[in-house]
């Protein structure tokens, strides 16, 4: 009897033991709980983290992330509004706001990643089919920093954009979150992680890039050019000049050497016979000598002066 009473004892233990258990449980800060009974919730979500109560066995806990979920989207392949195909690669930032219609309407978070997919998606593909690719890529109209002259050719190469990227992603968020507000979430950020180019639209960028580069680059070997024609003018203008200066100045010395000379030769000339006879000597000793060379033939007069000259010298 006693046997009986303590299996009985034991049973009834365990019986409670369970039904406690499952009619106990605990929500901690992170977490937001709906009770559902028989598939159907039961009352109000429940937000505030605590030991809590349900129908053991009857009822069951459903819980839900109080935190922000990341929501990451797949690239894709979108046409602008240009006709430019870009891949775009998006992530998104969510929170569940309203527990029981997030239950209600989407189940679980596999089903709010599904329903967030279409949404963000399809607004993501509206949003760059209605803007052009600058739209897409910038954010600001940018002010080249450099010099005047080169930012002049770079700001012309600019297309000046009236949206921009941020403007777009903005866009996109609010669009989203209209059509999420029936599902018990709302979307906190939403942004382009990533734009890449098709093979087409990036050698079309970089045949800009290119363009531009070489508007600058021309303009500089212009610019070079020019500089190059003014400097060598310059250099020819000094340099003749200079030898016109030269040339003036040799003159005059040589002008003043040669009267300096003749007022030697002069002097030297009407000091008496013998010197006269001397400066006719040594004239003729310099036209002989600037008139006669190794393959001249000289006919000379036995009378001459110049032939007694030589005769004298031989014997």
């Amino acid at each position: 009897m006693s046997q009986l009473k303590g299996i009985t004892a034991i049973v009834v233990g365990l019986i409670a033991f369970l039904l406690i258990s499952d009619g106990v449980f605990i929500v901690n800060e992170t977490e937001q709980v709906i009770i559902t009974q028989f598939g159907n919730p039961v009352g109000e979500a429940i937000t505030e983290p605590g030991l809590n109560f349900k129908v053991p066995f009857i009822q069951t806990a459903n819980y839900f992330e109080k935190r922000y979920l990341e929501w990451d989207g797949a690239q894709s392949e979108v046409t602008t509004k240009d006709k430019k195909f870009i891949f775009v690669d998006t992530y998104a930032r969510w929170q569940i706001t309203d527990p029981l219609e997030y239950y209600q309407r989407l189940g679980n978070e596999r089903g709010a990643q599904s329903r967030l997919d279409d949404i963000l998606d399809g607004e993501t593909r509206n949003a760059v089919a209605a803007n052009n690719l600058d739209e897409v890529i910038r954010s600001t109209n940018r002010v080249p920093v450099a010099d005047e002259e080169i930012a002049d050719i770079v700001e012309d190469s600019l297309i000046t954009i009236s949206v921009g990227r941020a403007a777009i992603q903005d866009e996109i968020l609010r669009l989203a979150n209209e059509r999420a507000s029936d599902l018990g979430l709302e979307i906190l950020d939403f942004r382009f992680k990533r734009v890449n180019y098709v093979e087409d639209v990036r050698r079309t960028v970089y045949d800009r890039m290119i363009s531009e580069r070489n508007r600058i680059a021309d303009k500089f070997r212009s610019e070079g050019q020019g500089e190059s024609s003014r400097i060598n003018g310059e250099k020819d203008r000094e340099l003749l000049r200079i030898q016109s200066e030269a040339f003036r100045e040799a003159e005059t010395i040589r002008g003043e050497a040669d009267a300096q000379a003749a007022a030697i030769y002069n002097a030297a000339y009407n000091r008496n016979a013998a010197a006269r006879e001397l400066y006719a000597f040594t004239k003729s000793m310099e036209a002989y000598r600037n008139t006669i060379d190794s393959e001249t033939s000289l006919i000379i007069s036995t009378n001459s002066d110049f032939y007694k000259y030589l005769n004298s010298i031989d014997n």
